[in-house]
């Protein structure tokens, strides 16, 4: 070993008790830890310690999405969105029902960013914040209405029992689904998930969300890498594979087909973390 040069080893094993159920687990989920050949492995099995649990603080840059009057810049069904005291609403009813899930879609396409948001909901329905999505207006792709967007979408619920609750990761319009659950930690490696650690157990997340009220949702996307924040904690990290990760892309607000039901948001910002490369085009999802 030559002089002057260190070398570090450090052999992380993670041993999760019964008693503390993995999120994922209760949707009959993968919850094993890929091998350690795997490139993605190695580059996101870091140890706790490197896991800040608390959402970094608000730079002074951040570029606002909605000014609280118009949908300036947003694209979507005017029969189901408007602007009501201050907020974005999207609402269905019985009389005024959607054909398949449809969005409020915001004008530019963005790759890494930091995305800020409020949101609250009706509990009969689900909601969602899309991003890194194609919106898919090529009849071959069969949409089911002209505001169709496919891709990451962080879920939006008024509910605190995992798994169906705020902030897991669902695949719209794709194969994979629930990518990821709320409380995880996990990457994405031959073709399924594996959870490397709980970030957030269940009893965390009952009193962490507020049912009925505002909660506040913090979106970061650095390359294969995805993190979301609940109102100031970190509650899933999820870094994908390279043959799957989408890198670029539309963001957008969902109201789901079905029930009656409505979902607001306001305080829209985003801060680019990086411009839209030129060289690699949007995954087109199948």
């Amino acid at each position: 070993m030559k002089s002057g040069l260190r070398y570090h080893v450090c052999i992380l094993m993670l041993v999760i008790p019964c008693s503390i159920a993995c999120p994922g687990a209760a949707a009959g989920q993968d919850t094993t830890v890929a091998s350690s050949g795997s490139r993605v492995a190695a580059e996101a099995l870091v140890s706790a310690s490197d896991d800040e649990p608390s959402a970094p603080p608000e730079s002074g840059d951040m570029q606002s999405l909605f000014d609280g009057q118009t949908l300036d810049g947003w694209n979507g069904d005017e029969r189901f969105w408007q602007v009501t005291d201050g907020v974005i609403r999207g609402e269905t009813t019985a009389e005024n029902k959607c054909v398949g899930n449809t969005f409020l879609i915001w004008k530019d396409e963005l790759a890494d960013f930091e995305l800020r948001l409020s949101f609250r909901v009706s509990s009969v329905n689900n909601s969602g914040i899309q991003y890194r999505s194609e919106h898919i207006t090529d009849p071959a792709k069969s949409p089911r209405n002209a505001h169709v967007l496919r891709g990451y979408q962080h879920e939006v619920r008024n509910s605190v029992e995992y798994p169906d609750v705020a902030g897991f990761i669902y695949d719209e319009g794709g194969k994979r689904k629930r990518i990821c659950a709320a409380g995880e930690k996990a990457i994405w490696n031959d073709g399924q998930k594996h959870v490397q650690s709980i970030l957030m157990p269940a009893e965390e997340f009952k009193k962490l969300f507020q049912v009925d009220q505002w909660n506040d949702v913090i979106i970061l996307a650095q390359g294969n890498r995805i993190r979301h924040y609940l109102n100031g904690q970190l509650i899933l990290d999820f870094t994908d594979s390279d043959d799957e990760a989408l890198l670029q892309g539309r963001i957008g607000l969902q109201l789901h087909h079905g029930k009656p039901m409505w979902a607001e948001f306001r305080q829209i910002r985003m801060k680019v973390l990086q411009e839209m490369p030129t060289t690699k085009p949007l995954k087109s999802l199948k």
